[in-house]
């Protein structure tokens, strides 16, 4: 009874914060509200068993991802009305791609509830046998390693993007050219002066 009452709290909480990430009108308040669906899902966690999901959640996630977002969205300097604007115009691409994740969705519903054996009846390890680090670590690197290496290609790519979005070419600051720099020539580089005795340079 309690971990169902713990459970409802927990999902409630989740959904209402999820819905809070897309509505919110602030990124920063977007960000706060993503950090609490992370620890309510981490609560989740908890009550399947996987507790080392919902520690590498807070602590990863939380801690780490969701710190680095939050100070991005606060020092990025993101003209929010004019992305508003240009909604209209990828609407109709955004409405195609919902339909084709909703399509995804249900037929992975589906393929789950008319083939249960599939899925429910498949051989696991004794709980006391293997801990939940390493039936995780099995599961990555047997057999979804390619999808492991593909969220790896995924969250490189964001980085960059990352780094793109917040480099600023100014022409008032000095910037580093490595080109010029690698092409210099002791001539260029080095000047020798030859200084008299009892003076200095002036």
């Amino acid at each position: 009874m309690l971990t169902a009452l713990f459970f409802y709290l927990f999902a409630i909480v989740l959904i209402g914060a999820a819905v809070m990430v897309v509505s919110a009108k602030n990124p920063v308040h977007a960000v706060l509200y993503l950090i609490l669906a992370f620890f309510n899902a981490a609560g989740l966690f908890v009550l399947l068993g996987a507790e080392f999901l919902a520690m590498i959640l807070v602590v990863v996630y939380v801690g780490a991802v969701m710190v680095l977002f939050l100070f991005v969205v606060m020092m990025l300097d993101v003209n929010f009305a004019e992305l508003r604007a240009g909604v209209l115009k990828i609407l109709p691409i955004g409405l195609v791609v919902g339909l084709l994740l909703l399509f995804e969705l249900l037929f992975v519903v589906g393929a789950w509830v008319t083939a249960p054996t599939l899925v429910n009846d498949a051989p696991a390890p004794p709980p006391a046998e293997v801990s939940n680090t390493k039936a995780l670590g099995q599961l990555l690197y047997t057999d979804y390693v390619y999808l492991f290496e593909a969220a790896g290609l995924i969250l490189l790519v964001a980085m960059i993007g990352a780094i793109v979005l917040t480099l600023h070419h100014r022409r008032d600051v000095k910037r580093q050219n490595i080109a010029d720099q690698v092409a210099r020539s002791p001539e260029t580089a080095v000047e020798v002066v030859q200084v008299e005795t009892g003076r200095g340079l002036q």
